[in-house]
């Protein structure tokens, strides 16, 4: 009896040790940038966790953040408390960026201290389309791709809200976005690429 009971405790230690590592969960560095600021005021190592499209970012403080996906596009999410959140490009294989209600959280695969500047704040209030000249006409595409019908367009000046934002697969490394805006005046509804959009602080 007290033999098998050996055995029995052996082959449970055995199997313990056997199971892998999660590899969904990395030590990382993390760094926070308020809204409207280029200078981060929260810089910590962090573990980021990914399980099923959630994300869990966990800073050394004992902060952490919930993302929870939403919709059918990819990179948008809902934090704990229900507030929007965009994943944006601009680290490439460098990290990841998050647009939280509050600001920007910058998420890097290094550990070590960097000092990479944010990427402009994201959409809040009321956007202004932009373009080099102020004749031009910007197209409101169907999808959020280059590829897509342009049944409208918009030109600088006009006021729109930006309802989401993904991340542009047009070219592979572009810092771009495409985002889903809603004109103030027509009420219309379509994307558009981000460098044509002056987001709202």
């Amino acid at each position: 009896m007290k033999r098998n009971l050996i055995l029995l405790l052996t082959t449970i230690a055995s199997a313990s040790f056997a199971v892998p590592a999660k590899a969904d969960t990395v030590n990382a560095r993390c760094e926070y940038y308020p809204n409207g600021q280029s200078k981060a005021t929260v810089s910590m190592s962090c573990k980021f966790s990914q399980r099923q499209g959630n994300i869990s970012i966990e800073w050394a403080d004992g902060i952490r953040n919930e993302f929870t996906p939403t919709g059918s596009s990819p990179g948008n999410f809902v934090d704990q408390r229900g507030g929007a959140v965009y994943r944006q490009s601009g680290l490439g294989d460098k990290g990841q960026i998050f647009k939280l209600p509050s600001g920007l959280v910058y998420v890097y695969w290094s550990t070590a201290s960097t000092t990479i500047r944010p990427a402009p704040a994201a959409p809040r209030g009321i956007s202004t389309l932009k373009a080099s000249s102020a004749n031009a006409q910007i197209n409101v595409r169907s999808q959020p791709t280059v590829n897509s019908s342009s049944p409208s367009y918009g030109v600088p000046g006009d006021k729109v809200t930006v309802l989401q934002c993904v991340q542009n697969k047009d070219t592979p490394g572009s810092d771009l976005n495409w985002c889903k805006v809603q004109f103030v005046q027509s009420k219309s509804i379509g994307w558009v690429r981000s460098d044509f959009i002056l987001f709202a602080e």
